[in-house]
């Protein structure tokens, strides 16, 4: 009975390896920072004009709340500070508007140092290299029974952390979209919205990182021998993004306070922009 499970297992494991390979942990960063590429190759495309749907609107709000805060502040004396210096609107105007258009050029850098940072930790750690799924699955059939139920384990916590990988790309393409309309928070003193919206973004950013380096040592741990610690070392990946939250999200609640506040800044951003 214990041969059959063992065959059984190693067969779904060895149709896991042919349908993701070695792809699966390579093309990771480039599939978490332009997700809306690899969607072309699905039939999904457009992804361009809404990027530039939402920069025409974005700029338009600024523009928008530019004047209205001028006019309501200058000229009907209800909104902030009427002997403030006109230079200061001035400068906050220029700033939300000089993001909002470079954006997707800093965004491009931000993209090539992120991909050259988890290559040099991978290469520093001596992670890099590809693994021989042909040679795993023929050495698993003479490991018994716990060390292919090991296995079984780990790849299946490791299919939920594909797939968080594939959140965090769509993430961090919602984030890029709607980073117009974020920049409306900076006509206001406090930044409104902008600040936690950027935070939000490099949590994103910086989960991708963590769980690419958590998953190849999880995957190196396994094929060593010491199944304990790389489930650990996936378990622990896949619990990356509410651990970096206690780090990158605003202090000062726990981690439902935090998203709640969150929330709640973000769903306000249309309406801070005609205030």
């Amino acid at each position: 009975m214990s041969k059959l499970i063992t065959l059984l297992i190693i067969e779904f494991l060895e149709g896991l390896f042919d349908f993701l390979g070695n792809k699966m942990l390579t093309g990771i960063v480039p599939l978490a920072l332009h997700a809306e590429q690899y969607m072309k190759g699905l039939g999904i495309g457009g992804f361009d004009n809404l990027f530039k749907v939402f920069l025409d609107f974005g700029i338009s709000m600024i523009i928008l709340k530019f004047l209205k805060k001028g006019f309501e502040m200058y000229i009907l004396w209800t909104d902030g500070d009427a002997d403030a210096d006109p230079v200061l609107l001035l400068s906050n105007f220029f700033r939300a508007m000089a993001i909002a258009l470079t954006f997707p050029i800093l965004y491009d850098w931000l993209a090539e140092i992120t991909t050259d940072l988890s290559q040099k930790i991978l290469e520093v750690v001596g992670l890099n290299a590809n693994m021989d799924f042909a040679g795993l699955l023929a050495n698993m059939s003479t490991g018994g029974l716990f060390s292919v139920l090991s296995f079984l384990v780990f790849f299946i916590i490791f299919i939920l952390l594909y797939i968080q990988f594939i959140k965090n790309g769509l993430e961090i393409l919602i984030l890029r979209i709607g980073v117009p309309l974020a920049c409306i928070g900076l006509m206001d003193a406090d930044k409104g919205v902008f600040k936690t919206y950027i935070q939000k973004f490099f949590q994103a950013i910086f989960t991708v990182i963590v769980q690419l380096l958590l998953a190849k040592l999880g995957l190196a741990l396994m094929f060593s021998g010491h199944m304990i610690w790389g489930i650990a070392a996936n378990y622990f990946a896949v619990k990356t993004p509410h651990f970096l939250q206690e780090f990158l999200i605003i202090p000062g609640g726990g981690g439902i306070t935090n998203n709640l506040y969150s929330s709640a800044r973000l769903m306000q951003m249309l309406k801070s922009a005609v205030k």
